[in-house]
């Protein structure tokens, strides 16, 4: 399996600027030829590192999450990645290594691997390989429940869990990587899969959140009424209720990592 990540660099001066980059009331979509030196940041707390940040609560877009492209030099990283107290993460890996510690204890993740860690929750990443380290970190805030406890860190792998095929079809598959019955979890961070041809029958209009980034494979991709192509490091931003559908195209199975905001009420008052 491979596993897209920002290209970096930066184009020629020949090349024509024009590109297929949107920005709407409903969605966004962030192409992978976008996503070059010159738009990333450095983040307090980190050595060695640089990030693409995909995405960012927006009033009126999509206010649940942040995403982003982090790139890690060897011997970069950090003891004190996340700022805020109540937000939780989701790591998975593109490409190298990372030494992930949670709570205490040491993990080893290559490409594929994905890492839940709770709210309030000591972690570090550092790479210890001679080449970058290159993975998406999901950031929400954790909303609590009475009465249940949050859930516990979590670490596997893409190689590790297998695909969940949807109702009547082998073309469409979601790996989940928590228990969709766990009421305790916030949100899903899910890749989703489709074989060439395979599709989504119609087009999904929910409550729900989404950042898609294509890891492998090509599709086209209805985005409220709009279709687009969309390839390997493209990024799909979606507010909630935007219309989406999919097809599957090319030869390969089309892949993204998905998140999405599940198991809560929505709030009743503004900011709450």
């Amino acid at each position: 399996m491979s596993y897209a990540f920002p290209p970096g660099g930066l184009p020629g001066q020949d090349v024509d600027p024009e590109g297929s980059a949107v920005f709407t009331s409903a969605y966004a979509v962030l192409p992978a030829a976008t996503q070059r030196d010159i738009v990333t940041s450095l983040l307090p707390g980190w050595e060695g590192t640089r990030a693409w940040i995909l995405a960012r609560p927006l009033t009126g877009f999509a206010e649940t999450f942040a995403q982003y492209a982090v790139e890690v030099a060897s011997g970069g990283g950090s003891d004190r990645p996340e700022p805020e107290l109540m937000a939780q993460a989701v790591l998975f890996v593109a490409s190298g290594r990372m030494r992930l510690t949670i709570a205490g204890k040491g993990h080893d993740l290559g490409p594929g691997g994905y890492a839940y860690i709770p709210a309030a929750t000591e972690w570090t990443v550092l790479n210890l390989a001679d080449e970058a380290l290159r993975f998406h970190w999901i950031r929400k805030r954790y909303q609590p429940l009475d009465g249940i406890d949050p859930p516990a860190p979590l670490v596997t792998s893409d190689h590790d869990v297998a695909p969940d095929p949807m109702p009547g079809t082998a073309a469409w598959a979601t790996t989940r990587f928590v228990d969709p019955g766990d009421i305790a979890h916030d949100h899903h961070v899910n890749v989703v899969t489709f074989q060439p041809g395979g599709r989504i029958p119609f087009a999904e209009t929910h409550v729900m959140e989404h950042g898609l980034y294509v890891l492998q494979g090509t599709a086209r991709y209805l985005l409220n009424t709009d279709w687009v192509e969309v390839g390997p490091g493209d990024f799909m931003w979606l507010r909630a209720f935007c219309p989406q559908a999919c097809i599957a195209t090319g030869t390969e199975p089309f892949r993204y990592l998905l998140y999405k905001d599940v198991n809560r009420h929505p709030a009743l008052t503004l900011g709450g």
